[in-house]
């Protein structure tokens, strides 16, 4: 068994940190978690929330994917995508307002509801199109979250674009969709994207078929 578990289930957030597991290019054990199963006692040992992703690496647990992707660029800097000391600003402030203001306002504006302008400052995100907004400046300036060169930041504030636009919750803005691309010409991105596929397709052929 390897150091590094990763509990996951292929239709979660899990995809972000299976990314980030193929970027570091480190051995890994994968274990799918069903939707049923999240709340067994088994699991809830490992995430008292019930929620996938999760890894454990030597014996010590990880959860939320941001903290996973900051852990394991921190953990395994072989694989060069932590930041160097003149990125370290900018790679900590993005990764993060992605975990928050972000997250928030798709999440949010997926239930159908956003702040009026009168409790816009109760919020992190302030309104969705503002936080939008400064993510869609800073990418007129640069190619990746730090600048010229990619690291683990891109793996996190890339997909937090990524899904919502597949969903339909964020429009495909030029700076977006260009990002997206040369994200999803990675390697790793594919081999991940191929990896969680191919669990999806096994999960879906496990389910019993209509009589």
């Amino acid at each position: 068994m390897s150091d590094l578990i990763f509990y996951t289930n292929p239709q979660s957030r899990g995809r972000i940190v299976r990314w980030m597991l193929e970027e570091i290019g480190e051995p890994y054990d994968t274990q799918i978690i069903d939707y049923s199963d999240l709340r067994a006692e088994g699991y809830r040992s490992v995430n008292p929330m019930a929620k996938v992703p999760a890894i454990q690496h030597r014996g010590r647990t990880v959860t939320e994917c941001a903290a996973i992707c900051a852990y394991l660029a921190d953990v395994f800097p072989q694989a060069g995508l932590g930041p160097r000391d003149d990125e370290k600003a900018d790679y900590y402030r993005w990764m993060f307002f992605a975990a928050g203001p972000i997250e928030a306002a798709v999440s949010n504006k997926a239930m159908g509801w956003e702040p009026t302008p009168e409790r816009e400052r109760m919020f992190g995100y302030g309104n969705f199109e503002r936080a939008i907004g400064v993510v869609d400046a800073l990418l007129s300036t640069r190619d990746y979250v730090c600048g010229a060169r990619f690291t683990a930041a891109d793996v996190y504030v890339g997909s937090q674009l990524m899904f919502p636009m597949m969903f339909g919750l964020l429009d495909k803005r030029e700076r977006f969709t260009s990002y997206a691309e040369r994200l999803q010409q990675r390697p790793a991105y594919k081999r991940a994207a191929e990896l969680d596929d191919q669990a999806q397709a096994e999960a879906e052929a496990r389910q019993p078929q209509p009589a």
